[in-house]
């Protein structure tokens, strides 16, 4: 649904998602057991209570996008068999 966005758009999206998926995980994950295993309180940037991490926000910007790239290679193989 965001292909005909402009890459750079579709970029922040993605980051988006995945720092939902991260905070939102992390946050469940402290009310269920009490801690998240990945608890980034105290280091430059934690945000969301310590379950992200605002430095990442380059990292997840090209992974999403390589998971466009993914996809349309996996696409692309399904559709040659």
């Amino acid at each position: 649904r965001i292909r005909p966005l402009p890459w750079f758009f579709r970029g922040l999206v993605w980051t988006s998602l995945i720092f939902g998926i991260e905070g939102g995980t992390g946050t469940l994950l402290k009310m269920i057991i009490g801690r998240c295993p990945w608890d980034y309180t105290g280091t430059p940037l934690a945000a969301w209570g310590g379950t992200i991490r605002l430095d990442y926000a380059p990292l997840w910007f090209g992974v999403g996008l390589g998971f466009e790239q993914l996809h349309d290679l996996l696409h692309r193989i399904r559709i040659s068999l």
